[in-house]
């Protein structure tokens, strides 16, 4: 009862953004449409995160939406994506969803966050929509919820690149000095015993509060003292940049190991470059990726925001193209389980240029597959490492 009288009391408050990206201009005829639901943070500090991962669903509606619409059961159905404002708070994100759900019968939920997505998995099975949970967090498809999609890979692909590397190239010490919130520490849960495993040492250990603190100089004084080859790294990107510079500061020549949620390219735009993230492995900045699709989408997005896409941008792209295509093979949009049965499927069916996050499908759990490639910086150039060479 709370949540629905916080909910009235929103509902003169919270911006929705809608965009109903034309129906065919050559017809008369009305279409059916579908509403795709949106919950994010599109204010405060983490506003440009949210409108980027907007961004990449709008663009895949109005690509669809400017073709005819897609074909469902014989008609012709446009997608509408309605977006709400959730400040980057779950709990905000939940009265959203509740109102997503309600009064546009929503079959699928996007939230770009883990703490929303956690929060929506406490009601959407019962409420019979799709969560598009946007973070690589491995818990969230572990959870048996039957109704999650994990859009991005889990990061635990990413934790064997990383040290095989940073090991070969620089050595087996290795300092955590990454951020200290909860996505952070679960990155160390399994980054630090998977290095110790291979062989590594774990010299020091001091998160630090990237999201407070504008100074590193103490905290990455103290790491330094205990003399890695390797720093573990990150949080924002500006933060994480702040934090490598302070390094090279004080005269580390070592690698950095960059967590998933700082992006190297975003990174390079506060260092003025790649020169000082030397030695840095990372997630691949989706415009350094040559992979067949990336370079395309990279083309068009530019086109349209006369800005550089990241990943993020790219994954919600990809994504509802596949629930497009879902609601194409199960012949509806309003079944929510009938969709979510054929995304595996969708996924696969999905051309390069409509899938340039190369998603190969949709495990068991609901978590989505592809063959992970990430970015080393070598002699300021960014160069592809694969993660398993050979299996």
């Amino acid at each position: 009862m709370a949540l629905w009288k916080t909910l009235a009391r929103l509902t003169g408050a919270a911006a929705v953004v809608a965009l109903a990206a034309g129906m065919a201009t050559n017809t008369a005829a009305a279409q059916d449409s579908v509403t795709i639901g949106y919950t994010g943070p599109l204010s405060g500090g983490a506003a440009l995160y949210g409108k980027n991962t907007l961004s990449g669903l709008e663009m895949a509606a109005k690509e669809l939406n400017e073709a005819g619409g897609i074909e469902v059961g014989g008609k012709k159905v446009t997608i509408t994506i309605a977006a709400l404002d959730d400040k980057y708070s779950p709990s905000e994100s939940a009265v959203n969803a509740k109102r997503l759900k309600a009064q546009n019968n929503a079959p699928m939920i996007f939230v770009p966050h883990s703490g929303g997505a956690f929060a929506l998995q406490a009601f959407n099975e019962q409420d019979n929509f799709i969560l598009g949970a946007y973070t690589s967090v491995p818990s969230i498809t572990e959870r048996g919820n039957k109704m999650t999609l994990r859009i991005p890979p889990s990061f635990l692909g990413y934790v064997e690149p990383f040290l095989r590397t940073e090991m070969e190239r620089f050595g087996k010490k290795l300092a955590v000095a990454n951020a200290d919130h909860d996505y952070a520490k679960a990155w160390s849960q399994a980054f630090v015993p998977a290095w110790k495993k291979a062989g590594g040492e774990v010299v020091a250990e001091n998160p630090m509060s990237y999201n407070k603190d504008t100074d590193f100089y103490s905290g990455v004084s103290k790491v330094l003292a205990s003399n890695p080859n390797v720093m573990f790294v990150g949080g924002a990107s500006e933060p994480t940049a702040l934090v490598v510079r302070t390094a090279r500061e004080l005269g580390f020549q070592g690698g950095f190991a960059i967590m998933d949620q700082a992006k190297m390219d975003e990174m390079a735009r506060v260092l003025d470059g790649f020169d000082l993230l030397e030695g840095s492995i990372g997630v691949m900045p989706l415009v350094h990726d040559k992979r067949p699709g990336a370079e395309a989408f990279v083309a068009k997005y530019r086109k349209l925001y006369n800005k550089d896409p990241g990943s993020e941008i790219s994954y919600h792209y990809s994504a509802l193209h596949a629930v497009a295509e879902a609601m194409k093979l199960a012949g509806t949009t309003t079944d929510p389980k009938a969709i979510y049965a054929k995304l595996s499927e969708a996924y696969a069916k999905l051309p390069p240029e409509r899938n340039p996050s190369r998603i190969g499908g949709v495990d068991e759990k609901g978590g989505s597959n592809a063959k992970i490639v990430v970015g080393f910086v070598e002699k300021g150039k960014i160069i592809p490492i694969e993660a398993n060479p050979g299996q």
